[in-house]
């Protein structure tokens, strides 16, 4: 990676000529063309009032280098691959120069952390570069996180390390192919600068490599957007930036109005619902489910601490900052989504002025939820339906032995229960001896006879009595086991971003080889399909990953 310096904040980005744009990014800077923002541009520090937004320009990156990029992002661009590996890729999404037609800024916004009121907080360290129109018409907004300090980075730098940057590349893309609602990633770009971390806020600072990636959404606005205003009495920004929502990303609703707030509001919690279930669906946990981390299109955003479920654990939060409270645990994250929703309705009512109405919203909240949640989890089991005793019998299962989640219910499909009374107990428990990270049935400590477990007979007949359950129920629908196993496979992934493999790639780029972030990348793009000679990417968290920093221990800084 070069020879590391510390960073600058004296260098302004260039303009590059019109030779060197791309002719696919036409810019329609709808945010900073229709709302209110400040004519300050002076990167210090300071309440900002009055403002959607403060104009700022990205700090230059010495020896920017890029890692790694999207092609399906880039495909929603129109950028070629030629476009891609071209300098000026680089130097633009690096933060060094802009193009003709970007109006670079860092939006104000505020938000309840870990459940208590925190004021404004806004992009401390993302600055948006501008929107895009396609050729399809979407809207992409594109914005560089890591790319300098903005008047709402309070005491920090604004910059990000490589570690968390490749983090929230891959997860991004991740959660894309995984179906989940997601803002995605289009490039990875390291620096040789440095940037001081304490990962733990534990008094042992470190100097770090730098990077910076490129995020792009329809749009970055979130719930804490709209609580800054209600929370000052700016109503009449707050009805400003409502209204500009409305038209650019819920012009179905209508023209605004009290009852079509409402309808918006409604149509918040039920995309809110969707992605908390697929969250569940696919064992992700956000880490820090504050309202300015939660997306008014109902995207997953801002990945910082998070992690995906190894062994079924409830109360599982990838979070130090929240290992005492566990408020935003695993098994916690839908009822954070309703208490957040509940924030953003309050903050509504002066446009709904309803209470009712905001009630009725919050409603759809809770039925959308139930109802994806039966649906995913049917869709999990290979069933058309699930019975809900059946579904709690089996968490409870799971959480006799150290069960790994993913492995489980992608093994599950293999398990003959179509054969009834046929199958042997070892032949029901033979397909799920991977899934555990302790024979199965068993729950001993390493090196620990199974035989001297009293625990042991209890646990192998409690599966074993779930699985001749759920293989009636399989039996009563009639469903080829053929068939029963590809539509399982299909929403049950077998490669899942784990904590441990985005480590092994961190650590191989932190060393100067980012071939492990690329075919890390190339692995999660199919992440139901088998891939021959990739088995282990889809192995369980091995011993080593139990307890090393940023693998089971991570914080807002990792």
């Amino acid at each position: 990676m070069g020879a590391l310096r510390p960073q600058t904040f004296d260098r302004a980005p260039v303009w590059l000529p019109p030779s060197a744009s791309f002719p696919s990014l036409r810019f329609d800077n709808s945010f900073v063309r229709e709302l209110p923002g400040e004519a300050d541009t002076l990167r210090a520090v300071r309440g900002v009032r009055g403002a959607c937004f403060s104009p700022i320009l990205p700090i230059p990156v010495n020896g920017p280098r890029l890692l790694a990029h999207s092609s399906e992002v880039a495909g929603l661009l129109d950028l070629s691959e030629a476009d891609c590996a071209s300098d000026a890729f680089l130097q633009i999404f690096a933060g060094n120069a802009l193009l003709r037609g970007m109006e670079p800024y860092a939006a104000c916004y505020g938000g309840h952390q870990f459940g208590t009121w925190a004021g404004q907080l806004g992009d401390g360290r993302a600055i948006g570069l501008g929107e895009v129109l396609n050729a399809a018409g979407q809207r992409w907004e594109l914005q560089l996180k890591g790319a300098g300090s903005t008047p709402y980075s309070r005491s920090a730098d604004g910059r990000a390390v490589l570690r968390s940057s490749i983090r929230e590349f891959l997860c991004s893309e991740a959660m894309a192919h995984l179906g989940v609602p997601t803002t995605r990633a289009l490039s990875l770009v390291s620096s040789s600068d440095r940037v001081v971390r304490d990962m733990f806020y534990d008094g042992h600072p470190r100097s770090e490599p730098g990077a910076i990636v490129c995020r792009v959404a329809p749009s970055f606005l979130r719930f804490g957007n709209f609580e800054i205003f209600a929370a000052r009495g700016e109503v009449e920004i707050l009805t400003l930036l409502a209204d500009y929502t409305l038209r650019h990303h819920f012009p179905q609703l209508g023209a605004p109005s009290p009852e079509t707030y409402a309808a918006w509001l409604t149509e918040v919690c039920r995309r809110t619902a969707v992605l908390l279930a697929h969250w569940m669906r696919v064992g992700f946990v956000h880490g820090v489910m504050n309202t300015d981390n939660m997306s008014i299109l109902g995207l997953t955003i801002d990945y910082g601490p998070f992690g995906f479920v190894d062994h079924f654990d409830p109360d599982f939060t990838p979070n130090t900052t929240d290992a005492d409270q566990r408020r935003y645990r695993f098994s916690n994250q839908p009822r954070i989504a309703k208490w957040n929703l509940v924030k953003l309705a309050e903050a509504l009512f002066p446009l709904v002025r309803s209470i009712p109405a905001l009630e009725e919203a919050l409603a759809v909240y809770t039925a959308t939820y139930e109802a994806e949640e039966s649906r995913h989890y049917a869709g999990k089991l290979g069933l058309a339906t699930v019975d809900k005793a059946l579904l709690d019998e089996l968490f409870q299962v799971l959480a006799l032995v150290e069960t790994d989640l993913t492995l489980f219910f992608r093994c599950l499909s293999d398990v003959p229960v179509h054969l009834g009374d046929a199958a042997s107990d070892e032949a029901l428990l033979a397909p799920l001896a991977d899934a555990t990270y302790a024979p199965q049935g068993q729950g001993q400590g390493e090196g620990e006879d199974p035989s001297s477990n009293p625990s042991a007979g209890p646990a192998r007949a409690r599966t074993v009595a779930w699985l001749r359950r759920y293989g009636a129920f399989v039996r009563a629908e009639g469903r080829p086991p053929e068939l029963r196993k590809a539509r399982m496979d299909a929403v049950n992934p077998k490669y899942i971003l784990r904590n441990c493999l985005a480590q092994l790639a961190i650590d191989a780029a932190e060393a100067g080889d980012p071939s492990g972030v690329v075919e890390l990348l190339d692995v999660l793009r199919r992440p139901y399909d088998e891939q021959p000679g990739r088995e282990r990417f889809a192995a369980k968290r091995p011993d080593w990953a139990r307890r090393r920093a940023g693998c089971s221990m991570l914080s807002c800084s990792s």
